[in-house]
């Protein structure tokens, strides 16, 4: 078999169904060797169903955002379909699903395994509707269940993958369907030991297309998204921003580290570990030549701007009169370990640990119950942490204007500041 591309599609670029036209577009002419394609759910769909979590959480009625969800997937196959196609059949099955799922009781102590439950159907929903769209349009395509390729273990919103397994499963029941067809499966998602659903972290389906294309050693992995390549900042939040032609490896990962959407940070190891080149590039342009991600010997000097939302500084102050020392950090950190939560950034004084971490349900209560015992922990939350690597004395000066800055970290080559939102 000839060697396998991979492209990733993500939500933006299936969010109606003149994207999903467009993406059959793109594919069209770029399936000369075996290809699998990994797609997110549409649009906002996660956030949509993120919502219907919480609203049920807190013992509201979720049944019109609910029925937002399904009529927004509905109304997409409506203008993709006739209407006598076997897909609405299909959705309904689904939804009936996730509906049954919503009636079974939620508690805080299984949030993040009911979470991974609902969640996927996102993804589910939305590479039915691709595949069939493309099967529609006479592309030879699969459907594959994700969950049956990607193990994991039970680390639900942050599974880890059982890399011996997946690969396994990959060449078993992957290598066989790309002979003759191009394969379709969901991001983000995979199965633990027991048969429950596990999700490997937000926006984890550029993991996923990384994983399988490790696992078959595939040529190259694409990336669609709705910029030309990899920028120096998000467009969103700055004007004039720089688009690199091409990135090491290492620096995209340390980028991906302190925050860039662009990728998940997981994505770059297996393709660096086994030299799979990675691209990124525009559905909205698809002739454009995008970022090649690969390893590159030059040093990049373009000063790189991340900004990451909702961020909380959590303050351990030691409360017997005695100095930060070794034992202090490693109690944090353990307790940080088993909550599976992410440092983005710390800071130690001769009396204090300081951390900031991303927003997550119930777990900021979590960790002061753990360590209320030992320290005294101050918080903030609704903070913005802003990184800027190859930063600029200039630079920097005009970034710290205007901002209530609770925690600033600068090094040779990175500068950071923790700021409240004004």
């Amino acid at each position: 078999m000839s060697k396998v591309n991979v492209f990733k599609f993500g939500g933006a670029s299936v969010k109606d169904a003149d994207s999903i036209k467009n993406l059959f577009n793109i594919i069209f002419n770029r399936l000369q060797n075996p290809t699998i394609i990994v797609i997110s759910a549409m649009g906002k769909s996660t956030n949509a169903l993120e919502t219907i979590l919480q609203l049920k959480l807190d013992k509201k009625s979720f049944s019109s955002n609910y029925t937002i969800f399904r009529d927004y997937h509905i109304n997409i196959c409506m203008e993709l379909f006739p209407k006598n196609h076997a897909i609405f059949n299909i959705l309904d099955g689904q939804f009936h699903d996730v509906l049954e799922m919503l009636n079974e009781t939620l508690l805080p102590e299984n949030y993040d395994e009911y979470y991974d439950q609902i969640i996927c159907y996102g993804e589910i929903i939305s590479t039915l509707i691709v595949q069939s769209f493309l099967s529609l349009k006479e592309i030879k395509c699969a459907w594959q269940d994700a969950r049956e390729i990607i193990a994991t273990n039970s680390d639900y919103r942050f599974a880890k993958i059982d890399w011996e397994e997946t690969t396994q499963n990959c060449v078993s029941k992957l290598t066989p369907i790309l002979e003759n067809n191009t394969v379709i499966t969901q991001g983000f998602i995979g199965r633990e030991t027991s048969g429950k659903t596990t999700t490997l972290g937000r926006e984890g389906s550029d993991f996923t297309a990384s994983i399988l294309a490790s696992c078959l050693q595939a040529d190259a992995v694409t990336i669609w998204k709705d910029v030309e390549g990899v920028l120096n900042a998000d467009p969103k939040r700055f004007e004039k921003t720089i688009k690199f032609d091409k990135l090491d490896y290492k620096e995209a990962a340390e980028l991906t580290y302190y925050g860039a959407s662009v990728i998940h940070p997981k994505t770059i190891k297996p393709l660096a570990n086994l030299g799979i080149p990675l691209y990124v590039k525009s559905f909205l342009n698809p002739e454009g030549a995008g970022t090649k991600i690969h390893t590159v010997t030059t040093l990049n000097t373009v000063p790189c701007i991340v900004v990451k939302d909702n961020q909380i500084l959590v303050s351990f102050r030691v409360t017997d009169f005695t100095f930060i020392n070794e034992s202090h950090i490693q109690q944090v950190f353990t307790v940080l370990e088993k909550l599976k939560l992410k440092v983005n950034l710390l800071q130690t004084s001769a009396i204090s640990i300081s951390i900031v971490i991303d927003e997550q349900i119930f777990k900021l209560e979590k960790l002061m119950k753990e360590l209320e015992s030992i320290f005294n922990i101050r918080y903030n939350e609704q903070l913005q942490l802003l990184t800027v690597k190859n930063h600029t004395e200039e630079m920097v000066t005009e970034l710290l204007k205007n901002k209530e800055i609770l925690l600033e970290q600068v090094t040779r080559t990175t500068f950071q500041i923790v700021y409240k939102l004004t």
